[in-house]
């Protein structure tokens, strides 16, 4: 086995939890360094900052190179080591496809997440930015709509929609039963944000 080039700065109940799995598909060696959240506010420890000036997780060390950024993460991890395995080809239809599932994750998706996260913090406040319950019905319909086949999530039943989607549902449980992902969840700890 390889040295453990990568470390991976991982704070419990995060995005840093995907980047753990993918290095797991990857079969790649990885070192991790645990944060966690302050029980109360669900925020970072400042300890974060002195890995990244965002404070935030993920991040990955791989060498030299300091990557923050999940949706960057695992784009540098798929072309590094992926060896085409993990992607489509680029310029093909698929490669674009794949591009913009990746990338709405980070963008049109957070504010369903965003939703979820701060329905389970409850003192905190709901933000203004998040309350449109319409949107999260559009996304959850879109993503049901883009797979093909059928698995239970309780963040899907948090938003009331669990039976209502059974591709998102199927594709859940095929998820969450891939040896790679249980092996993220065994070294990064359980992932109960969304549950």
């Amino acid at each position: 086995m390889r040295s453990r080039d990568h470390t991976v700065h991982h704070l419990n109940n995060s995005r840093s939890q995907r980047v753990l799995w993918l290095l797991e598909e990857l079969e790649l060696p990885y070192e991790i360094r645990c944060y966690e959240r302050d029980a109360k506010t669900m925020l970072a420890p400042p300890s974060l900052r002195e890995v990244h000036p965002l404070g935030k997780s993920p991040v990955v060390s791989d060498g030299g190179l300091t990557l923050a950024e999940s949706g960057a993460i695992i784009e540098y991890l798929v072309e590094r080591h992926g060896g085409g395995q993990f992607a489509p080809a680029p310029g093909t239809p698929a490669r674009l496809r794949y591009t913009y599932w990746l990338h709405y994750a980070e963008g049109s998706a957070m504010p369903l997440l965003l939703k979820l996260v701060f329905d389970r913090i409850e003192s905190g406040p709901m933000p203004f930015f998040v309350k449109p319950i319409a949107r999260v019905i559009v996304i959850w319909t879109t993503w049901n709509r883009s797979l093909r086949s059928s698995a239970g999530s309780r963040a899907m039943k948090r938003a009331g929609l669990g039976a209502s989607r059974p591709r998102l549902m199927d594709f859940l449980a095929r998820i969450h039963a891939r040896p790679a992902y249980q092996r993220a969840l065994e070294r990064g700890g359980k992932y109960d944000l969304l549950g």
